[in-house]
């Protein structure tokens, strides 16, 4: 009887406790579900915010205190070119500043001590190449309470080489304003030399001091072509397209180039016979042969030879049909070569890019070939090139050809002009040198002189003489009243007056009486030729004023 009451205990208390444990259990379970439930929604949680970090341009990136990468989204991926895969798990610092080891640590530092950390940096990239960013460095803690660093960099390195060219844009327009005065003043110093030179040819028998002047001559005529040149590029002065001589322009870079490139950089032209004429823009086609000449003199750091040429060349359908839209015909090929370093093939097709280059960081714009391609184009011409590295680069430019070659830079007769007949010219010059030079060099072609030495004292000399004087040639640049308002002022008075605007700037591309007026210009220096036969073409057979009396020359 005790062993059945005992047992009916034993059965009791069992049953009670597979009661509690299935209470228990059941518990359990619940939570079980509850924690898998959680989780489930962390990880939905987490994979959204994933999905949205990836959307952004921005490189996010999530490391611990160590710099073990935890997150690196697909914008990290996209600008620094290692995948999630590759990044996960590695050292930041090794990525981003592979060349400099204590980077991280300055960083952490800077975020330990402020909570944050931004500044502008440069960032290695498994492209072979630098990013510069802007990057935000901020302590943040896990859900598990630990500290981890969240780095956001934004690529800026576009914006910072747009700020590059606007600054360089600034500089240029800086030095095109430095070299209008400069130029001024240089072709005043070079005007009075080319006409003195050319009036003592005149008066000198001796042959030697007749070699010697026309050197003088010579000299002071290229010293005023540099000039405008330097003036045309400065200030974007591009002028029309003409028939050229792509010859002669060669020959115009060439005295340039050797008084400029290195001396360990020898230059070797070599051009075909009777090379034809072209169709262009003067500025822009010797702008194009600067900076392919540029390029090479760059790919040879330790000197070697810039070979450039010119000659006649007939394209036809086989050869053309590799670069649309060029059709067969009779073409000009000028063509650069050098023996540099030469480009690797990987990249040769990115060269004309805008913004591409191979040079090192602050050395190239990346904006030289894009514009030569751009004017060739305009010219109505094509561009070929080659390279091998270690070898060299050969840049082949092709420009229709057009016809009356002996249009251009042939040697005319000199122009026999007919005499001042006694003609009143007032001359109005702020450079008493140019005023005389040229006053000597009208009188003894016939001409009487009346001189000013700025617009006030020419406007008052005109007033008192403006029924005796054929002409008035005067200078732009000069103080109180300028050229320009005196031309103004004398055409209120004499709506018939007849002018001729001098200066060493390239003043008549902005002046509107002289295009309205269709007033001649004359850039200093100019010869005596020039000047006379200005003079000629605007007083014609009637151009002396035959009332009144003649004032002396002054």
């Amino acid at each position: 009887m005790q062993s059945d009451v005992e047992f009916n205990t034993a059965h009791d208390h069992l049953e009670r406790r597979a009661n509690d444990l299935t209470l228990e259990l059941a518990r359990l379970t619940k939570l079980l579900e509850s924690e898998v439930n959680a989780r489930l929604k962390l990880e939905e949680h987490v994979r959204s915010r994933t999905e949205m970090l990836d959307m952004t341009f921005d490189a996010i990136v999530v490391c611990n205190i160590e710099g073990q990468i935890m997150t690196w989204n697909q914008g990290a991926a996209r600008l620094y070119g290692w995948s999630v895969e590759m990044a996960k798990g590695k050292f930041l610092g090794g990525f981003l500043y592979p060349s400099d080891v204590t980077r991280f640590a300055a960083n952490l530092a800077a975020i330990i001590a402020k909570r944050e950390y931004c500044a502008e940096e440069t960032h290695a990239t498994n492209l072979d190449r630098k990013v510069i960013v802007q990057t935000r460095w901020t302590l943040i803690r896990n859900p598990e309470g630990k500290e981890e660093i969240l780095v956001v960099s934004t690529d800026v390195s576009e914006q910072k080489e747009l700020e590059r060219q606007f600054l360089r844009m600034q500089r240029l327009e800086t030095v095109g304003l430095l070299a209008s005065g400069i130029a001024h003043d240089l072709n005043n110093v070079l005007a009075p030399i080319l006409m003195a030179s050319q009036n003592l040819l005149d008066e000198v028998k001796d042959e030697a001091q007749k070699d010697l002047l026309r050197s003088v001559e010579a000299s002071a005529r290229r010293g005023g072509t540099l000039v405008h040149q330097i003036l045309s590029f400065a200030r974007g002065a591009e002028g029309e397209r003409v028939p050229l001589q792509i010859k002669q322009l060669l020959h115009e870079f060439q005295r340039v180039a050797k008084d400029t490139f290195p001396r360990s950089i020898q230059i070797v032209t070599q051009f075909g016979k009777n090379v034809g004429l072209v169709f262009g823009n003067k500025t822009q086609l010797y702008q194009a042969i600067m900076n392919l000449c540029v390029n090479a003199r760059d790919a040879m750091p330790d000197g070697g030879i810039l070979q450039i040429e010119a000659s006649n060349m007939t394209l036809d359908e086989s050869f053309v049909s590799r670069f649309p839209p060029a059709v067969p015909g009779e073409f000009v090929m000028l063509r650069i070569t050098d023996n540099g370093i030469g480009i690797p093939e990987n990249v040769i097709d990115r060269i004309f890019d805008p913004f591409f280059t191979t040079k090192e960081a602050g050395k190239g714009t990346g904006l030289g070939l894009s514009t030569v391609l751009g004017i060739v184009k305009r010219q109505g011409g094509f561009l070929d090139v080659s390279s091998r590295l270690g070898k060299g680069t050969k840049f082949s430019i092709y420009l229709p050809a057009i016809e009356s070659a002996g249009a251009v830079g042939s040697s005319d007769p000199p122009l026999v002009l007919p005499s001042g007949n006694g003609k009143l010219v007032l001359i109005v010059d702020d450079e008493r040198v140019m005023r005389d030079i040229t006053a000597s060099t009208l009188k003894k072609n016939g001409y009487q002189i009346l001189t000013a030495s700025d617009g006030t004292e020419g406007f008052a000399l005109f007033t008192q003489h403006k029924h005796e004087i054929s002409v008035v040639v005067t200078d732009l640049s000069m103080p109180y009243m300028d050229g320009s308002k005196m031309i103004r002022a004398l055409y209120q008075i004499d709506p018939k007056v007849k002018v001729i605007a001098a200066s060493g700037m390239n003043e008549e591309f902005k002046l509107p009486e002289l295009l309205k007026r269709k007033i001649p210009f004359l850039k200093k220096p100019f010869a005596i030729e020039k000047l006379l036969e200005t003079l000629h073409e605007v007083l014609g057979p009637h151009g002396v004023k035959e009332s009144g009396s003649r004032p002396s020359g002054r």
